[in-house]
């Protein structure tokens, strides 16, 4: 769509700005990269199946194994603060019950089939209920909100033996791709403490790259598992929508996004993405196929080097390309198969059809309650309010540049009342203003979104166009992949940002939230580091209830490039 003289400028204003904001934040922060320590133990290098056979058959008793990763945990936590509340206790209790059981035990085989994580430490995000932990989403308001019960898949996972150690940080109810708030602050990356973690599963990345936990539970609705395992080298899975369970997270999707919430594994090795997956999704893993053998040199490889120019999102980074080139050239030469190159054009669309489709109604009318949505609303303030640009630059042909994202305006599911937490709802200039003098219970992001909600209005007819090209490019993608194609897709525009500077590019999450709203299952793989020594990685989709294809290509990509890189190692 063409756009007007004054349309450019601001595109161009738009983008001095983020550069700008940019550039102050590297002279604010020129710190050099400091990353964790390695871990020291050969424990707390196996994968969660290795780890349990090994307890199975006794060669380590489950207190030792519990032990290593809390010293771990103690060791480095201070530095990347992504533990926020742990159990060590409780999990040193259940390890002894453990090592019982394996005294007692009839044979192993019974055990693997009853058990199959038995002995595992995982974390959990603290946007899950975990019993006996706090449960607050980093909102203050909940600072005293302690789960009375275990969501659906952490019960799961206890059930099949894992032992969690504790819960991790996230972003202020779960709503931007920086985990930071008022009631934990901020979590650092284990392989440079200036960069971020993602968001919101940003805790849970962190403390997998850093070696302090085998498994962590995640959730996703715009990229909160993907990013964070990308930003931090470990593997998460987003499954085929409605699979897995959401329930007991806060806060909980409602209406049209319980289509777009997924709840995932992220894991350092590849090869426990699957078992964790069949935990979590319970009787619903039927639907995935992950019985299916899969035959790789059969597999219809895709490839999309970036979304084709949206004037919201930033260039990808070189190395970025490179290392999803050298997968391309990797499987052609390998595996003998040829990558087919595609451009689709909707894609350069993907933040505005992820807005539209999140403030979609369902069939009775009602629009969903996740607030992870504000990555684009945010974008009205933090960009100096430009609305315009906002709601009609780059706009699809037909769209009558009216808003492209409203954030679910109703009066029952304002983000200002999820704020207050069903108290009185929070009036966001009043907040602004105190946080610009440090008195604010909240963050800037979550803010900027509570005013974006009194700046803009429903524009109906923009929006379900908006819609309409987003069904059309999940009929696309379909009929592309197919039952037995994989697309490689960016999964972010750069490696990790630096602190704070999401701000300055708050839409770069298109990349992964489009395949929220296509309803696609996505698997993130890393692919070594950069020369930064930080993480890249690739995004692995397919049709949908082929998530059996992107969990064995990242198999394969994890022994062909390494997978998981040890944090601070020389």
């Amino acid at each position: 769509m063409a756009l007007s003289r004054a349309e450019r400028w601001l595109v161009l204003l738009l983008r001095l700005l983020s550069r700008a904001c940019l550039a102050l934040l590297a002279l604010v922060a020129p710190a050099p990269p400091r990353a964790v320590p390695p871990p020291r133990r050969e424990l707390l290098l196996l994968p969660a199946r290795r780890l349990a056979a090994r307890l199975r058959a006794r060669q380590v008793t489950c207190v030792e194994v519990v032990e290593a990763y809390v010293e771990r945990i103690k060791e480095v936590n201070p530095l990347i603060n992504a533990v926020v509340k742990d159990r060590f206790e409780e999990a040193l209790q259940e390890a002894r019950q453990v090592d019982k059981l394996l005294s007692e035990s009839p044979g192993n085989d019974y055990l693997e089939e009853k058990f199959p994580l038995l002995g595992v430490p995982i974390t959990v995000k603290e946007a899950f209920s975990l019993h006996g932990m706090p449960n607050t989403s980093g909102l203050v308001n909940r600072r005293n909100v302690v789960a009375t019960s275990d969501a659906t898949v952490v019960s799961r996972l206890k059930q099949a033996g894992a032992i969690p150690l504790g819960v991790t940080n996230c972003s202020e109810l779960c709503m931007w791709y920086e985990s930071s708030n008022r009631v934990y602050g901020r979590t650092n990356n284990p392989y440079d403490l200036q960069r971020i973690v993602g968001g919101s599963s940003g805790g849970e990345g962190g403390v997998l790259a850093a070696a302090c936990s085998v498994i962590g539970v995640g959730s996703d609705i715009g990229g909160s598992i993907r990013m964070p395992a990308f930003f931090n080298g470990v593997f998460g899975h987003k499954p085929t929508t409605g699979v897995v369970p959401n329930d007991g997270q806060f806060p909980n999707a409602r209406g049209v996004r319980t289509s777009y919430l997924c709840t995932g594994p992220m894991c350092r090795y590849a090869e426990d993405l699957e078992p964790v997956l069949r935990v979590m999704a319970g009787p619903g893993v039927n639907k995935l196929k992950l019985n299916e053998k899969v035959s790789l040199e059969k597999i219809k490889f895709h490839c999309m080097d970036h979304d084709g120019g949206s004037v919201f999102v930033s260039p990808v980074d070189k190395e970025i390309l490179q290392a999803q080139k050298k997968v391309v050239e990797h499987l052609e030469s390998e595996l003998g198969v040829q990558v087919q190159r595609v451009a689709i054009h909707k894609m350069k669309y993907s933040f505005q059809i992820w807005s539209a489709m999140m403030s979609s109604t369902d069939s009775n009318g009602q629009v969903g309650t996740s607030a992870e949505q504000a990555a684009s609303c945010l974008a009205l303030t933090s960009e100096l309010g430009l609305l315009r640009l906002w709601v009609g630059i780059n706009a699809p042909d037909g769209a009558d540049g009216g808003s492209v994202c409203v954030c679910a305006l109703q009066e029952a599911q304002l983000f200002t009342d999820l704020l207050g937490d069903h108290g009185k709802p929070v009036w966001p200039l009043w907040e602004l203003m105190k946080w610009l003098v440090g008195m604010s219970s909240h963050t800037l992001p979550a803010i900027a979104l509570g005013l974006t909600e009194k700046l803009m209005k429903l524009n109906p007819g923009a929006n379900a166009k908006l819609v309409s090209m987003g069904k059309s490019l999940q009929e696309e993608m379909e009929a592309l992949l197919g039952p037995d194609g994989v697309l490689l897709y960016p999964s972010h525009p750069t490696v990790a940002p630096r602190h704070h500077s999401p701000i300055c590019t708050p839409f770069n999450f298109a990349y992964t939230a489009i395949f929220n709203v296509l309803g696609l299952p996505v698997t993130q793989c890393p692919l070594g580091l950069s020369s930064e020594g930080l993480p890249l990685g690739i995004q692995l989709v397919a049709a949908s209830y082929n998530d059996h294809l992107t969990l064995a290509v990242a198999r394969y990509l994890e022994k062909a490039f390494g997978g998981w890189v040890i944090p601070g190692k020389v």
